[in-house]
């Protein structure tokens, strides 16, 4: 077999190959023996049938196809392997010279991996955000935390936001009630929203046994996006009643026996969470700079795919939350324009940032072991909301454990660049990441490497 490679441009390449016809033989013997066993031919048994009788009942034509058919495969994955090219998606194959006894020929045009020249990516510099836990910050938590233990009294008095309210709804169009658009009974606070649009403000000023009549449009259902009334009656106003900030309430909520010490724990536990936002926000700042070294040519299929599917996935879920993407466009301020320049800037970043990190991960020689796997599948099956080992299964199944090793060999990859990265805050001061714990702590490298020493040393001593 004989291949050349044309580049057609960088992420894309034409592979011509020649097949000499005896390297044909296997499959086509291959192909005989197929065809033997699907046709009966009187006075042979089945599979019996000698080729030069199957030539003149099928065809000699059809059994080059077939052999064809098989060795295609087989020889553009030698010629991908003898030209040292990484293929990203199915070729277009064609077959431009065969004829019976002589050479086959065919070309395959194929998307490939490009190649980068990796800048330095030592001690990158980049900047982020301060930590700030601020009082309003503690005063939220600690109000939500009381919100838990609040109670609901019934007041005699117009609703007003953050009440809750007992209510029932009905939706029509043309005086018919539509269908899945009725409720009784349900409890609502008044400005929570997530309903349907024009509820809170009907609902505020109405007091138990009133009714009021407005117009909306409904965002589910068959008549998305249709004007219908919605009739809407209140039987209960309740007022929320929190717990008083105090010790007592310390010792309700929490292990705590005073407010202070329950505060106290709340703001060293946002200090945690921010810690982390800021530490996902300075991975995001290094590898942006890191991209703005580097130039990535990107294959166009492969930003297409990958933009059709975040759209749609957008779209999904904007359905499951009743918006239409108008309302969307309208509450982030954007234009369709500019929300699908921005979707396809952050396909192209996220599509260039792969490639980088994929070649980063082998010039580290960068690996897993099956531990590492395992937790990852463990991590991905709970963002999901699946069983564990339902989506481990699926994954084997489906030939999907690859794309997840690329995932944390990235995730890896970009811990490295991060860790020997020089990120500071608005402040000026260096952001500590290589010592950064799960939960937002910073570890002590000392009694690390004092913990892993007498670890080491316990699993060597003798038994007793």
């Amino acid at each position: 077999m004989k291949s050349a490679v044309e580049t057609l441009s960088p992420t894309r390449a034409k592979l011509t190959v020649e097949v000499p016809f005896e390297e044909l033989k296997p499959s086509l013997d291959a192909a005989y023996k197929k065809i033997a066993q699907q046709i009966n031919v009187p006075g042979f048994r089945r599979g019996k049938v000698p080729p030069m009788v199957i030539d003149r009942q099928v065809g000699r034509g059809v059994v080059l196809d077939e052999a064809i058919n098989d060795v295609l495969p087989q020889k553009y994955v030698a010629a991908l392997e003898e030209n040292s090219l990484s293929p990203l998606a199915q070729p277009e194959i064609e077959v431009t010279k065969f004829e019976d006894n002589e050479t086959l020929e065919f070309t395959a045009e194929v998307d490939i991996r490009p190649q980068i020249e990796l800048p330095s990516y030592e001690g990158l510099e980049a900047s982020v955000e301060d930590v700030e836990v601020t009082d309003e910050d503690v005063e939220e938590q600690l109000k939500a935390l009381r919100e838990r233990f609040a109670t609901l009294v019934d007041v005699e008095r117009p609703a007003a936001e953050d009440d809750f309210v007992v209510l029932d709804l009905k939706a029509t169009q043309d005086g018919e009630v539509v269908e899945g658009a009725e409720v009784s009974g349900m409890s609502y606070q008044v400005g929570r929203g997530g309903m349907i649009e024009g509820l809170d403000e009907a609902l505020t000023g109405m007091s138990a046994g009133e009714e009021k009549t407005f117009t909306t449009q409904l965002v589910g259902g068959d008549l998305i996006g249709q004007e219908v009334d919605v009739q809407v009656k209140v039987s209960q106003v309740q007022q929320q009643e929190l717990p008083e900030t105090d010790d007592e309430f310390a010792q309700l909520a929490s292990e705590f026996d005073t407010i202070e010490e329950l505060t106290a724990d709340v703001r060293e536990r946002l200090g945690r969470g921010k810690r982390l936002e800021q530490a996902a926000e300075a991975r995001d700042a290094v590898l942006e700079t890191l991209l703005e070294k580097v130039e990535v040519p990107l294959p166009e299929g492969i930003v297409t795919d990958e933009l059709n599917a975040r759209r749609q996935n957008i779209e999904q879920q904007l359905a499951q939350a009743g918006i239409t993407m108008e309302k969307y466009l309208e509450d982030e301020g954007q234009t369709q324009e500019e929300f699908e320049a921005e979707l396809e800037r952050r396909v192209r970043d996220a599509v260039a940032a792969q490639f980088l990190l994929d070649e980063i991960a082998k010039k580290e020689e960068l690996g897993i072991d099956q531990n590492e796997l395992s937790q990852h599948l463990v991590r991905r099956a709970q963002q999901s909301g699946q069983n564990p080992q339902e989506f481990a299964n699926h994954m084997f199944e489906h030939n999907h454990i690859p794309e997840l090793v690329q995932e944390i060999l990235r995730g890896k990859a970009l811990a490295t660049i991060v860790e020997s990265a020089v990120v500071k805050d608005a402040s000026g001061n260096v952001v500590e990441l290589k010592n950064l714990q799960p939960d937002g702590t910073i570890a002590d490298p000392e009694a690390q490497a004092e913990a892993a020493a007498e670890a080491v040393e316990e699993e060597s001593s003798p038994e007793d």
